[in-house]
């Protein structure tokens, strides 16, 4: 018997539905979700390394960008309708109301980073499609496992036309930064021998 249809649909949330899931206490406090293309995603929790990483490498942008930037950190973007993700970090642009009236968008923001331990395959094409479609112009997966970034450019519809990997030694500049230069060793947590 061939089967021509599905016999379930798969209910897709919008962010407004989303956000009064949010407001009416659905979620427990804890809980840590976010909304990819219409599902509600739970967060894993973060290893010692990825939190080492994630916090080095909003500091390094902090000191380097200065007040040119908002550095986000683990906070909501509003790409589109159905997706509201909650990078580990996000550089934007300084808001004179420092988004108190809604979340930064895809032409609000300058760069998207994800620190990835066990998430890398879903950073690198799950989230990265997402933040294609939504034209992000410049994402980056720091790989903490392999002491590796990975940087995502040229988005188009379908994904990123360009995918560099960097090791640890080498250094980068943010797309909307030409004249910064990231040493991508001081985004990762030092290595301590036992």
């Amino acid at each position: 018997m061939l089967i021509t249809e599905a016999p379930f649909t798969i209910r897709k949330w919008t962010v407004k539905e989303y956000q009064k899931l949010g407001e009416m206490g659905f979620f427990h406090p804890e809980e840590r979700v976010e909304l990819l293309s219409g599902n509600i995603i739970t967060i894993s929790d973060k290893g010692t390394a990825n939190t080492s990483a994630t916090r080095r490498t909003a500091n390094v942008l902090r000191d380097i960008l200065g007040n040119q930037v908002d550095v986000y950190y683990k906070s909501p973007i509003a790409l589109d309708d159905n997706s509201e993700p909650e990078p580990d970090i996000a550089v934007v642009i300084i808001d004179p109301f420092d988004y108190a009236t809604h979340h930064p968008t895809p032409s609000e923001v300058y760069l998207i980073i994800e620190v990835a331990d066990s998430s890398l395959a879903y950073d690198r094409e799950v989230k990265a499609k997402i933040y294609a479609r939504s034209r992000i112009a410049d994402y980056w997966v720091l790989n903490v496992n392999e002491r590796q970034l990975h940087v995502f450019r040229e988005p188009t519809e379908y994904g990123y036309q360009s995918e560099v990997i960097l090791e640890e030694t080498a250094s980068i500049s943010p797309l909307q930064f030409p004249a910064v230069n990231i040493a991508i060793g001081e985004m990762l947590p030092p290595i301590i021998s036992n």
